[in-house]
C-alpha cells in the first residue's frame, strides 16, 4: 500500500554546508550574514523597500500592529477564515476584530463586503492570501485609500505568488510572510515583515530589536546605542537564517515542481462532477502552496479523509472559522451575513502536496478520490 503523508518539509541540498559556515564562523544570534542574504532576497523579489526575517509570521504581524500604532478600540477588518496569529497581533493591542465573509471561489475576505464594515473606529485591512492565491488587492487599496486606512496582507502562505504582476506582500503598506515547516519554504519556524513604505523602516528596525536603536550601531552609525521605543525580540538566529537562505535560492525549482503537481491534480479531477476545485482568479499566479477540493458537505468530507486513509493518504480539512470560537467572542464581531465562510469551510479538503511528491502520487491520490465515487 501506498504510504502518502500530507506534508514533507523541504530540504534542498545545501542546508548543513550553509549551517556548517555558522559554526565556523562563530555567530549565531540574529542579523549575521544569512539573516542579511535572505532580507536582499526578498526584498529583491518583493521590489519593496525593506524585507526584515522575524522569529515567525505571528511576530511580523505583532510588528506590523505595533508600527501602525493600533490602540485600544481600534478597529481592524478581515475574513474568519484564517489562523488565529492573523488576528492575535492585534488583539494583544486592544483592538476588536470585524469580520467579514469570503468568497467562496477563493476562501478569500470578500473584497465587496469590507466598506460596509467600516467605522469612525476603523484602521485597518488585514487580506489574508488564502492557499497563495491573492486577494483583489486593487479594490481593497482603493477603499483602504479612500478612508485612509493601512492595509498589511497577510501572506503567510504566499511567497512566489503574484497578483497582476505584484508579488504578495509588496502591495499593501506592510506585508507578512511564514517560513514555518509547513510553508513551501522554511526552516522550521521565522517569517518575515515586507515594508513597502519608508517612513516604517527607521522603527521597524527599532521594534524588531527589543525598542533600541542597536542596527544604527551596528551600522557604525551610532558609538552606543540605547532603548529609544517599545519593542521585542524579533531576531531568528543565523542557524535558522543559514537554512532558509539554502531554499530561497532553489526557490524557482521548487515552485516549478509545486505547479506542476497542481496541474496534475487539476486535469485528473476536472471531470469529478461531485467536487468543486480551486478557482485561481485572472491576473493571479499562485505558489501550488496547496491543493484542496470542495465535497458535499461535511459529513461527506470525514467519509472522503477516512477512505483515503485506508488507502495510505492523508488529507486534512483546514481551519475552524475563528468567529466560532465562542471564548473569544469578546474580541470579534462578524459583520453582515455569514453566507459562506462556515459552509464553505466544512467542505473543504486538501490533498497532499509537498516537493517530494511524485506526479505518480498525485495520479494514485486522484485514482482513490474517483473510486469513492463509484464506491
Amino acid at each position: 500500500m501506498n504510504k502518502i503523508p500530507f506534508n514533507i518539509p523541504l530540504v534542498s541540498n545545501s542546508e548543513i554546508k550553509n549551517i556548517a559556515r555558522v559554526l565556523d564562523v562563530g555567530k549565531f544570534s540574529g542579523d549575521g550574514d544569512f539573516t542579511k542574504k535572505c532580507n536582499y532576497w526578498l526584498e529583491n523579489h518583493t521590489k519593496s523597500k525593506k524585507a526584515l526575517l522575524t522569529t515567525s509570521c505571528t511576530h511580523a504581524l505583532e510588528l506590523s500592529a505595533t508600527l501602525i500604532n493600533i490602540q485600544p478600540g481600534d478597529e481592524v477588518i478581515t475574513s474568519s477564515y484564517g489562523f488565529v496569529s492573523t488576528v492575535n497581533a492585534f488583539i494583544l493591542r486592544g483592538a476588536k476584530i470585524v469580520f467579514v465573509d469570503i468568497r467562496p471561489d477563493t476562501m478569500n475576505i470578500d473584497e465587496s463586503k469590507i466598506e460596509q464594515a467600516i467605522t469612525s473606529k476603523t484602521k485597518a485591512i488585514i487580506p489574508v492570501h488564502y492557499a497563495g492565491v491573492a486577494c483583489e488587492m486593487d479594490i481593497i487599496m482603493e477603499i483602504a485609500s479612500k478612508y485612509k486606512l493601512f492595509v498589511i496582507e497577510d501572506a503567510a502562505q504566499g511567497v512566489m505568488s503574484t497578483y497582476k504582476g505584484k508579488a504578495l506582500g509588496s502591495i499593501g503598506h506592510l506585508g507578512c510572510f511564514s517560513f514555518h515547516e509547513t510553508k513551501n519554504y522554511h526552516c522550521g519556524e521565522a517569517g518575515a515583515i515586507i515594508i513597502n513604505h519608508e517612513d516604517f523602516i527607521d522603527r521597524a528596525e527599532i521594534i524588531r530589536e527589543k525598542g533600541t536603536n542597536r542596527s544604527l550601531f551596528l551600522r557604525g552609525l551610532l558609538d552606543k546605542y540605547r532603548w529609544v521605543d517599545i519593542g521585542s525580540s524579533y531576531l531568528p538566529s543565523e542557524l535558522n537564517a543559514a537554512f532558509l537562505y539554502a531554499q530561497l535560492k532553489e526557490a524557482k525549482k521548487v515552485n516549478e515542481k509545486r505547479i506542476l503537481l497542481w496541474e496534475e491534480y487539476s486535469k485528473q479531477l476536472k471531470d469529478i462532477v461531485d467536487i468543486d476545485l480551486q478557482v485561481i482568479p485572472n491576473g493571479v499566479k499562485h505558489n501550488g502552496h496547496m491543493f484542496y477540493i470542495k465535497l458535499k458537505n461535511i459529513k461527506q468530507r470525514q467519509k472522503m479523509i477516512d477512505y483515503l486513509y485506508k488507502y495510505g493518504i492523508q488529507s486534512v480539512f483546514h481551519y475552524i472559522p475563528l468567529h466560532e470560537s465562542r471564548k473569544c467572542k469578546k474580541y470579534n464581531v462578524f459583520n453582515g451575513l455569514d453566507k459562506y465562510t462556515t459552509k464553505e469551510s466544512e467542505r473543504l479538503l486538501r490533498l497532499p502536496m509537498y516537493y517530494d511528491l511524485n506526479v505518480s502520487d498525485v495520479q494514485y491520490i486522484c485514482k482513490k478520490i474517483g473510486e469513492f465515487y463509484n464506491d
